[in-house]
């Protein structure tokens, strides 16, 4: 019988392969779990009032670094079970906010595979990440490279 959600080896990975996450919806609870654990005590995160009566922004608002640790828990459950080895890097930009209540999927194309010079049996992997929220707005765009695993030696074929 066959083990689903073991990852994605860097042969299924392949410059221009897209695929999509399922989606997660942002509860109030999350939002206070995540700005308590991380202290992130910012009034935009934690006063209520000051968001109704002082802020643009109205609702209860999701911290950027929330939205972001949720679209990286979406993809390691879906491509990176025992095959992702390392986070090398990325950039991240921001681009509309997640208030609770908004359900995000992750929308993910392979833009750079190559193997790894220095290390035999392993690939990396970068990917344009499109956070994206039920209305089809995006939340945030960010390009990790990742260190990848071989299914075989890692040699070209």
């Amino acid at each position: 019988m066959e083990t689903v959600g073991l990852g994605l080896y860097f042969e299924d990975l392949p410059v221009g392969r897209k695929f999509q996450t399922v989606g997660r919806t942002i509860q109030d609870a999350d939002i206070c779990a995540f700005i308590n654990c991380i202290h992130m005590t910012e009034v935009l995160f934690t006063d209520m009032e000051f968001l109704r009566t002082e802020s643009d922004i109205k609702g209860r608002l999701a911290p950027g670094a929330l939205s972001y640790c949720y679209a990286e828990g979406l993809l390691a459950q879906a491509t990176m079970q025992k095959t992702g080895y390392a986070f090398l890097n990325m950039e991240l930009n921001i681009e509309n906010p997640a208030f609770a209540g908004d359900t995000i999927h992750v929308e993910c194309e392979v833009i750079e595979a190559r193997l790894s010079n220095s290390r035999p049996g392993r690939g990396l992997v970068r990917t344009r990440n499109r956070v994206v929220k039920q209305d089809g707005k995006v939340v945030l765009i960010y390009t990790p490279l990742r260190l990848v695993k071989c299914r075989g030696d890692g040699k070209a074929a």
